[in-house]
């Protein structure tokens, strides 16, 4: 696009960014420890000249990794957006990537604008855990009843009040923990790799996390299919199983039309 190469032309440029989250804090930028976002202001800001504030559809948290996340920020540098993604990609360390870089309407915002989110939990079935996984998979070694672990997940389908699934310590900027998933699955992804998949309109914290460590607890036959019905009910945090680790967490996408 001409637009990219006019020098002083204030642009909204749209990030795809996928990352290892294990040697981060999570992606907000936080005073004394390293995150995503500030790595990317960091190297932006020695493009630009300047400071330059990324907003990013979500956060990920401590751990979390991220295969779709995206991000929008004002960039007034000529330099075209090929460029950009592989000078931003020299500066970043190996475990950030930028996937793709897009020049987008001055009213495009990566939070603000976010129609539904999709999560992906991957679980390690093997007796043994597979070294190999340790970053990204949770080791279950008993036997899970995916189809119990199904009919539990096909409860949250909908608009619920998801409160018994957020954090204890609830984010006050939170105005309600009305959700909606619009999709969920449970399926092999290897032999050894189960993937648990959610798409909504927007998470709590710790939200998949907490599904995922219900569910599993299903699967163990610790609970009922039913206890899930009456976890949403209660909206008390303590009702729901514990919080799954972050290393098998991604979000996997971000989809930004009403459709």
């Amino acid at each position: 696009m001409i637009l990219d190469r006019l020098p002083g032309v204030l642009r909204i440029i749209k990030l795809t960014i996928a990352y290892d989250g294990t040697a981060y804090a999570g992606w907000q930028r936080q005073a004394g420890v390293d995150t995503v976002q500030a790595r990317l202001e960091v190297a932006l800001a020695e493009i630009e000249g300047r400071a330059v504030t990324v907003h990013g559809a979500g956060r990920t948290d401590a751990g979390v990794h991220a295969w779709g996340q995206v991000a929008s920020f004002k960039l007034e540098h000529g330099i075209d957006t090929h460029s950009l993604s592989r000078a931003l990609n020299t500066k970043l360390p190996d475990d950030i990537r930028i996937r793709e870089v897009r020049t987008m309407p001055a009213s495009f915002h990566a939070r603000f604008l976010a129609r539904r989110k999709s999560y992906r939990y991957r679980i390690n079935r093997t007796p043994v855990a597979n070294p190999m996984e340790r970053r990204f998979a949770w080791h279950v070694a008993d036997v899970l009843d995916l189809g119990a672990m199904r009919e539990a997940g096909a409860i949250l389908i909908g608009q619920h009040d998801f409160a018994a699934f957020q954090t204890a310590a609830t984010d006050a900027t939170v105005r309600t923990t009305v959700r909606t998933v619009f999709g969920f699955s449970i399926g092999p992804e290897a032999d050894d790799i189960v993937m648990i998949e959610v798409v909504g309109d927007g998470f709590l914290r710790y939200m998949v996390r907490t599904i995922v460590g219900t569910l599993v607890e299903v699967g163990l036959g610790r609970r009922s299919v039913g206890d899930m019905a009456e976890i949403l009910t209660s909206r008390t945090r303590d009702r729901a199983g514990q919080t799954a680790p972050p290393r098998g967490l991604f979000l996997m996408s971000v989809d930004y039309s009403d459709a």
